[in-house]
């Protein structure tokens, strides 16, 4: 059993209720997918102790105390706060999972993420930049972009004033990753800047609908076309999703990561914190405290 300090908000939230999502949950139900707080009771064989920090992947984090299986607890960094881990595991474990498992990203390789300045996309900047790559951001406004430039990327573009991305991505040199999670218009114009043997990465849809992608280049360019759900690894190989989210603590432990929260409210706050996320305005993740 958690006491729950802090949650995230995650765009599968909005989806999740409005009966959108790919995991349906029938009202009533108890909303949030990730959150961090400490052990108040734990089974003796289950290595946790009470009082130990921990962030929690289960169903129904928007909670005071939430029962949860031992393996969705994992012990927290002492130098991580509870409003960075709460919305630490799906947001960074989704791009290390995207681009170091399924991409497999190298040094030097152009790396271009879409929503970039996004709970997600945020994290695939930096994590890009932590492999080596050179990163690309599209995000819309100059204050977004500023962020997305501290996180790491080597160019900016600025959604809202480009008028022909795939243009804009050919000029920058071509691309060898794609990671969208935004789809839409977007998700095409990147994917025909992929290079010869590109892999473009599946992550969202955060522009309102799925990209139409032109099948023909996947087949002449030899580019690989990847889906990545992160919480399907809970059952596809939760021992690969461990040891990426253990790796990404190190990598926070060496300063190597930043987690940027957007917003931090009171659960009080809580239509509001819905209001942000669905404005696609907010930068980083927007976690509630309990």
């Amino acid at each position: 059993m958690v006491k729950i300090h802090a949650s995230a908000l995650n765009f599968a939230d909005i989806l999740k209720v409005q009966g959108r999502y790919q995991e349906r949950a029938e009202p009533p139900y108890v909303p949030g997918l990730e959150g961090a707080g400490e052990v108040i009771a734990a089974p003796a064989e289950s290595g946790l102790t009470v009082g130990d920090r921990v962030a929690v992947y289960a169903a129904g984090t928007f909670s005071d105390i939430i029962s949860v299986p031992v393996e969705a607890c994992l012990r927290i960094p002492d130098s991580m706060s509870f409003e960075q881990a709460a919305g630490f595991q799906i947001a960074y474990g989704t791009s290390h999972l995207a681009l170091d498992v399924r991409a497999g990203l190298k040094t030097g390789e152009t790396l271009v993420v879409l929503g970039a300045a996004g709970g997600v996309g945020l994290t695939a900047v930096e994590i890009g930049h932590a492999m080596g790559a050179r990163v690309i951001g599209l995000a819309r406004g100059q204050d977004r972009l500023d962020v997305v430039r501290a996180a790491g990327a080597d160019l900016v573009i600025d959604s809202a004033e480009c008028t022909d991305l795939k243009a804009a991505l050919r000029d920058a040199g071509g691309v060898d990753v794609v990671y969208d999670a935004v789809g839409d218009a977007a998700g095409e114009a990147a994917f025909r800047a992929l290079r010869t043997g590109g892999r473009y990465l599946v992550i969202g849809f955060a522009g309102g609908r799925p990209p139409v992608l032109p099948l023909n280049h996947a087949l002449v360019k030899n580019i690989a076309i990847h889906g990545l759900y992160w919480g399907g690894y809970t059952t596809l190989d939760p021992q690969v999703l461990r040891a990426s989210l253990l790796q990404l603590f190190a990598m926070f432990e060496a300063g190597q990561l930043s987690p940027v929260n957007g917003q931090v409210l009171p659960f009080e706050q809580i239509e509001r914190a819905f209001a942000l996320l669905r404005s696609r305005k907010s930068v980083g993740k927007i976690v509630l405290t309990m």
